[in-house]
């Protein structure tokens, strides 16, 4: 399985978590769009710190080649799955009552 097709199926994995499984439908949300810039931010720049540097490097054969600044499109699919993946289960957890209580009033 090439990277490529590895993010594909990430992505498409979290896209199903949200949408399907949790039903948390963040996608969406105008909210996720407007925030999801900031997060994306810090990705690229880490990411060109460590692809910049060549600290991380990659097979030309098993990735699109297509990039933003430093960071191959796959690296974007995965962290954006990453975070849509974290976020839907937090906010499902949130919905369910498993973040805990309420801290108590003042």
């Amino acid at each position: 399985m090439t990277y490529t097709e590895a993010a594909a199926v990430g992505l498409a994995g979290a896209l199903l978590l949200d949408l399907v499984v949790l039903g948390t439908r963040l996608v969406a949300s105008r909210t996720f769009w407007i925030t999801y810039p900031i997060v994306l931010a810090g990705q690229l720049i880490v990411n060109g710190l460590l692809t910049g540097r060549r600290i991380v490097r990659y097979n030309p054969h098993a990735i699109i080649g297509w990039r933003f600044g430093y960071a191959p499109v796959e690296d974007l699919a995965f962290g954006f799955a990453l975070v849509l993946s974290t976020l839907s289960l937090w906010v499902w957890l949130g919905r369910r009552g498993a973040a805990g209580s309420a801290p108590p009033e003042s």
